[in-house]
């Protein structure tokens, strides 16, 4: 019979065969990402059969219930699965949680939700891939769909929009100035980002605030890959309102392939009246210089369906990727 490890210290997963079937894992993401119990599933000859990270104590709020978070999933097939997400919900309801979520690496900052449908486009850089079977998984665990996710596709960046123009001079008669990302003081650009995004994005669904030390750790694994021509923050009389960074889609030359797609993956704007329609301005306007660089597409990367970042895609792209979060009432 499958035996269930409960896990907590990373020392403990260094003494496991974990990557044999399930693929690499990281035990230090125990600490880093403060997860409260690990559990991994072995066969009778102490094989791993399926993995996961349960969260308890550090997870987002939410207006119904007491979340519990299941990330780190990994299972070789379905039975293994349906034993592992058996156990890891009990685990949850014993601690008090009302909603499982997953998967979900702890929160939002992190790597959550799986695709669901993927198109026919093939995987950009940095995207989470998972394989097909896992959603059916925890379908038949009892999870239902609780938050779907969309990433989309402009595929001709020479067509030019006609209302950049005129918004750029009517931020710039307002005293909007946008610039580039400056490279050479990344820590500092990072802060600067940091405060942008903690206050953009604390209303949207599920969110967590997070520690600027490991906000910015995050953003420091990106750094060799960004070209700061196409990362811009806005500023009204040198304060910064709004930014968006964008990154080539090296999956292309991972592939073999020349990079000519570029992959706007954050817009965050302040709320307030002065930075209306920047988010807008700043999409379009990221679209005319990487056309001008040489790229020929652009890819809106993981909007939340109902998010303002999709009415604003809308207006040049299309969908190519969907992907869900799940969740299961427990009890």
């Amino acid at each position: 019979m499958p035996d269930i490890r409960v896990i907590t210290r990373p020392e403990e997963l260094q003494h496991t065969d974990d990557a044999n079937s399930l693929g690499l894992f990281d035990p230090y993401l125990l600490s880093r990402h403060r997860v409260d119990e690990h559990l991994l599933l072995m066969d009778d000859e102490g094989m791993p059969l399926g993995r996961c990270s349960l969260w308890w104590r550090e997870v987002p709020e939410h207006d119904a219930y007491q979340l519990g978070a299941i990330g780190h999933y990994a299972s070789v097939d379905d039975s293994s699965a349906e034993t592992l997400l058996q156990y890891a919900c009990k685990r949850l309801q014993e601690q008090g949680c009302q909603l499982a979520v997953g998967p979900m690496d702890g929160n939002t900052w992190r790597s959550y939700r799986f695709v669901t449908d993927a198109g026919s486009e093939p995987a950009f850089f940095l995207e989470p891939e998972n394989p097909k079977e896992y959603p059916d998984q925890w379908l038949a665990s009892g999870f239902e769909p609780l938050a779907t996710y969309t990433s989309a596709i402009n595929p001709d960046l020479s067509e030019k929009d006609a209302r950049i123009e005129k918004a750029l001079k009517r931020f710039n008669d307002r005293g909007v100035r946008i610039r580039s990302l400056r490279l050479d003081d990344f820590d500092k650009e990072l802060e600067t980002i940091y405060a942008i995004s903690v206050m953009s994005f604390r209303d949207n669904y599920l969110y967590t605030p997070i520690d600027k030390n490991e906000f910015i750790e995050q953003y420091q694994k990106v750094k060799p890959y960004v070209q700061p021509e196409l990362t811009f923050i806005a500023e009204i009389d040198g304060r910064a309102v709004a930014f968006l960074f964008a990154i080539p889609d090296l999956a292309q030359a991972q592939r073999g392939e020349r990079p000519d797609t570029v992959i706007i993956k954050t817009v965050a704007v302040l709320p307030e009246r002065a930075s209306r329609g920047l988010g807008s301005l700043l999409v379009g306007y990221a679209q005319y210089v990487a056309h001008e660089a040489g790229f020929k597409r652009a890819i809106h990367a993981l909007m939340h369906e109902t998010n303002i970042s999709g009415n604003i895609s809308a207006h040049y792209a299309t969908t190519m990727r969907r992907y869900t979060l799940f969740g299961k009432q427990l009890g």
